[in-house]
């Protein structure tokens, strides 16, 4: 077996069975794969599943709530929500999907990170969620236009930002790419250019007949 860094976390036997047996209809999927367990859910029942996986199977904290951006979906974002037991030493990924006009239940009052959290995903993908009282950017600037994480995005964005020295503050503008984008016609910065780069000369070997230099013993002091 290959040697591999990353923290190894025994598999919690039975779980996914008694989670479908505690959360019945609204469980959509349950599956483990590359040593993960996860489970997605109706997103009317989010709260109450994470309710449960808390109180009954032990999952104590929410270490993350991450999104994910599949335009050609009908329901293109998927949220996950990534649990941690404590006293199992196990974690476990509960999943939703959502569009872009269908608010996902706030799981604030079961943990009150979550206020943070959802926040973020708000501000990089758009999702709303219904019951988070301080739904504001907490990321991208004030003005910001846009969510940046989603993949329809332009990677220039809508303005740019500067500090105007007449104005003596930070002003928006069109973005004007005053340089443009660098084209690569090659892999990679290190080989597979067909011609010469500014300062490879200095690997050229010597020109037949160039002098040696010295040796130290040689110097004669």
């Amino acid at each position: 077996m290959a040697n591999n860094s990353a923290p190894v976390i025994a598999p919690r036997e039975g779980l996914l069975a008694e989670v479908k047996a505690a959360l019945g209809e609204a469980v959509l999927d349950a599956r483990h794969a590359v040593g993960e367990d996860t489970i997605t859910v109706r997103r009317d029942s989010l709260v109450e599943a994470c309710r449960i996986l808390r109180d009954r199977f032990e999952y104590q904290q929410l270490m993350e709530i991450v999104g994910i951006d599949y335009p050609e979906r009908a329901e293109r974002f998927e949220i996950d929500y990534h649990l941690l037991s404590v006293t199992r030493n196990h974690r476990v990924r509960v999943r939703v999907g959502t569009d872009e006009d269908t608010p996902v239940p706030s799981v604030t009052g079961l943990w009150p990170v979550a206020g943070w959290l959802e926040r973020e995903v708000f501000d990089l993908y758009g999702v709303l969620f219904d019951g988070n009282d301080d739904l504001r950017r907490i990321l991208t600037d004030y003005g910001f236009r846009g969510h940046p994480f989603r993949k329809d995005f332009p990677l220039s964005g809508y303005v740019e930002l500067r500090y105007s020295e007449e104005q003596k503050r930070v002003v928006y503008e069109p973005v004007r790419l005053p340089q443009d984008f660098r084209a690569f016609d090659f892999l990679s910065p290190w080989e597979g250019a067909q011609y010469i780069l500014p300062g490879d000369e200095k690997a050229s070997p010597e020109a037949p007949g160039a002098p040696t230099p010295l040796k130290a013993e040689e110097i004669k002091k």
